[in-house]
């Protein structure tokens, strides 16, 4: 074949040609085809000599060529070309999820879910990481439910923020692949097997992978030298710093083993850094906890050794798609094509500052709808700022490039639900349940950018004299000039502007802002507004102490309000004591307990502890318990006043919950359960609860809406619910597996993490839902439903108070 002709056409159709005849703008072997020109005998590419390779299907014919210069002709593929266009065809994001997934599921290997990006975690704010949902049983807190799993984890950082679209590998939204042992295997089959699938099933050349081990780690050496037979000038010993893992001051850590992918290996084995990005990247970590660290400093062998491990699915996916970054792999490159598409610009003949945006916007888009499909709502505060911000980012950047309207030529036209819809798309194959929650997504971005946009222009419009009132001031004693924190705070606090983009703007006119003074200003706000919230005060020293002895505590709540019980364990002003005498405040810990702890919204119970003294001489022990708390697993912390006598470690008590206090709290949570379902059947199926207090004497609802509810929606809730208590129907509670409970349609709180066995309680015909809780039996018990207050707490989030009983 001498060569395929076309008629000339202009670039655009040309490329809109190929795109159809190929069903991509992606071709493997090459980054993109950048422009295509006829040359009335053959194609060329521009600004590219690298190969390309693919297929066109025309009718019943198969073409298949390469184009490598402005004067090559279109040649066939010889059979080696062929071969590495099979691989290329299963290197999509989908399918190198499902191949390391299966890999390792074909080992032994539990597949289980991604957890929530809301963890199960009060130490942590979004899930960071693949090991977090297995962190109770590495820290041995929970019983191992399998002996190794694998996972696909969807996982947020911020810390990084600023460096991305700006290098080639960070995000904030990023998909960690993971395969954990919880003391099945180690080190050696860790690292063979890791070998094996990096170069057998996805088949990346072996003299092109480095590896790292730890400086003293000599097993994992000799492993990756002798056994796998990794020459030694790949193999680099690293310090503590770059390749030894730990959880904390104190607890389970032990060294750690990278895999590098090599871009340039012509520049050979002399003077390698492997933290050079340009030449390397790091894409597979294996953690080999071995070792329990104590106070000193000092590391002892674990009994049970763990392994956890990562793999970046989008620095994969960007090896073997053979890309020259993370960005325009088939995970993010079709948001930024839509991007691309609503600002009216060329990625390919883009700047380098427009890529740059254009990345951004690939990235934040992924993350925030991730986070609002796990219940996560923008706000001031916590992950609700987190959301706020990437959000907001995105629309600056939008208008910096241009953006100025929705897909359907609506100037003024909201444009992040257009983004969004792209990003839902490509979700089906890590989380199914982001396509069902498709409309409240769109609803809140849709909300969101109109609200920011209202104040958005107000705000630039300040913050534009306040920087020309900067430069004008310019700096004192040579320094740059300065944006005051209090200004910033004011942009913050009354516009909306996070703080990181009054800093993106001050830097691009040469403006530094005072963050320290900024600072200063939040905390003086938030001292002013932030109430107390009780937690229970265990330090990760004196955590890590109880986890050697204190078991979870055995709940029998649901049966009964009494029951005799051994103390575990005692603290005060958390710290672990042996005994506690009368007058002072103490924290218990029992081997089982009928106090119900607080979670799922309803509060801890309230209630005595107390031994009656005998003959013998044993002293009569009075405590009030004013509140139960959960610490990391299970482990109930009973928080109360010794009223008299003494308490200490191993003696024996009678625990008894306050049984009226309890049946508030019971009646308060099932009409919680019917509040649910009257708003949904009043306003809507698409509200959600986004967060609940169940009281002894009251309520509180917070849910999704966008608007106050009106006197007559009001009315027709009580009425409702009213109703429901009137028919007198039982309760029915059952333990299900997970997967059987959402098929059976019982409602989950988004952002909850769920063994493999829940509970579901239901009011049949009326409501069912996951809940952990205390229940009435029968919804006559509830006698009458009042709603006290309904009003706005943040955009897009209302909030009922109503009382029952």
């Amino acid at each position: 074949m001498a060569g395929l002709k076309l008629s000339a056409v202009d670039i655009p159709r040309q490329l809109s040609f190929l795109s159809a005849s190929f069903r991509s703008r992606r071709f493997p072997g090459c980054g993109c085809m950048e422009a295509v020109v006829d040359t009335s005998k053959s194609f060329s590419q521009i600004t590219s000599t690298n190969m390309l390779g693919s297929k066109l299907r025309r009718s019943r014919r198969r073409i298949t060529f390469t184009v490598r210069s402005t004067s090559a002709s279109v040649q066939p593929l010889t059979q080696e070309q062929e071969e590495c266009e099979s691989r290329d065809s299963s290197a999509s994001g989908d399918a190198i999820r499902r191949r390391f997934l299966n890999f390792y599921a074909s080992r032994g290997h539990k597949i289980l879910p991604s957890a929530s990006l809301v963890p199960d975690d009060p130490t942590v704010m979004l899930t960071i990481a693949g090991m977090l949902q297995f962190k109770p049983i590495f820290l041995g807190k929970e019983p191992r439910k399998v002996p190794s799993a694998t996972t696909a984890q969807r996982c947020i950082r911020t810390n990084d923020i600023e460096n991305v679209g700006r290098t080639s590998r960070h995000h904030t939204y990023f998909e960690m692949l993971g395969n954990f042992s919880f003391g099945d295997y180690f080190k050696r089959e860790a690292i063979i097997w890791a070998w094996e699938l990096t170069t057998k099933e996805f088949r990346l050349p072996p003299e092109r992978l480095w590896i790292s081990v730890f400086e003293d780690d000599d097993e994992a050496y000799s492993i990756w030298h002798d056994e796998v037979g990794v020459p030694k000038e790949r193999i680099k010993r690293m310090g503590e710093d770059d390749n030894f893992w730990t959880s904390g001051v104190t607890g389970p850590c032990g060294p750690c083993s990278e895999i590098y992918f090599d871009f340039h290996p012509e520049r050979g084995h002399d003077y390698v850094d492997l933290g050079d990005d340009v030449r390397f990247i790091e894409f597979y970590n294996l953690v080999f906890m071995q070792y329990n660290k104590k106070e000193d400093g000092s590391l002892h062998p674990l009994r049970q050794k763990n392994i956890d491990t990562g793999m970046g699915l989008e620095r994969m996916a960007r090896i073997l798609q053979k890309v020259p970054n993370n960005y325009e792999t088939d995970l993010v490159f079709p948001i930024i094509e839509k991007a691309s598409k609503l600002a009216r610009v060329s990625y390919a003949k883009a700047n380098d500052s427009t890529k740059t945006n254009l990345k951004i916007i690939g990235d934040h888009m992924r993350a925030v709808v991730y986070l609002i499909s796990d219940g996560v709502v923008p706000s001031n505060i916590g992950r609700g700022y987190v959301v706020r911000r990437l959000i907001r980012r995105v629309v600056r950047i939008g208008r910096l490039l241009g953006i100025n309207g929705d897909d359907e030529g609506n100037l003024g036209g909201t444009f992040l639900p257009v983004l969004a819809k792209t990003v839902i798309e490509l979700s089906t194959h890590i989380d199914p349940d982001v396509k069902s929650r498709e409309s409240r997504i769109l609803e809140e971005l849709e909300r969101e950018e109109l609200r920011f946009v209202e104040t958005l222009e107000r705000g630039e419009k300040l913050l534009d004299q306040f920087l020309a009132n900067a430069l004008s001031n310019g700096g004192k004693n040579g320094d740059r000039p300065c944006l005051s924190g209090k200004d910033a705070f004011l942009l913050y606090d009354t516009y909306g502007f996070p703080i990181e983009i009054t800093a993106e703007v001050a830097e691009e006119r040469g403006v530094t802002v005072d963050m320290k003074g900024f600072d200063n200003e939040m905390e003086n706000q938030r001292q002013k507004s932030q109430a107390a919230h009780n937690v229970v005060k265990l330090s990760v020293e004196s955590e890590g102490k109880l986890l050697q002895t204190i078991p979870d505590t055995e709940f029998l709540g649901y049966d009964t309000l009494s029951a005799s019980a051994v103390v575990k364990g005692l603290m005060v002003n958390g710290d672990p004591v042996t005994q506690v005498s009368q007058g002072s405040d103490v924290e218990i810990l029992l081997n089982r307990t009928p106090f119900y702890a607080e979670s799922g919204g309803q509060i801890g119970d309230n209630g005595l502890m107390y031994s009656l003294g005998d003959e013998d001489g044993k002293q009569k022990t009075i405590v009030e318990i004013k509140d139960v708390q959960k610490s990391l697993g299970n482990v109930f912390v009973h928080k109360g006043t010794i009223k008299e006598g003494m308490i200490e470690v191993g003696s024996e008590v009678d625990a008894a919950v306050d049984a009226k206090l309890r049946q508030g709290a019971k009646i308060h949570h099932t009409a919680t359960h019917l509040l649910q379902s009257a708003l949904k059947n009043v306003i809507g199926k698409d509200t959600s609860q986004a967060g609940s207090l169940v009281a002894f004497d009251r309520l509180r609802f917070d849910f999704n809406f966008h608007r106050p509810l009106s006197d007559g929606e009001i009315m027709k809730i009580e009425l409702l619910i009213n109703q429901w208590i009137g028919d007198a129907t039982n309760l029915q509670t059952k333990v299900m597996p997970l997967l059987d409970a959402k098929k059976s349609g019982a409602i989950a709180m988004f952002g909850e993490k769920y063994g493999e066995q829940v509970r579901v309680v239901e009011v049949p015909g009326v409501s069912m839902e996951f809940c952990g809780g205390t229940h009435v039996t029968n919804t006559s018990e509830i006698r009458g439903f009042k709603i006290i207050s309904e009003q706005g707490i943040a955009s897009g989030i209302r909030r009922i108070e109503a009382v029952a009983g």
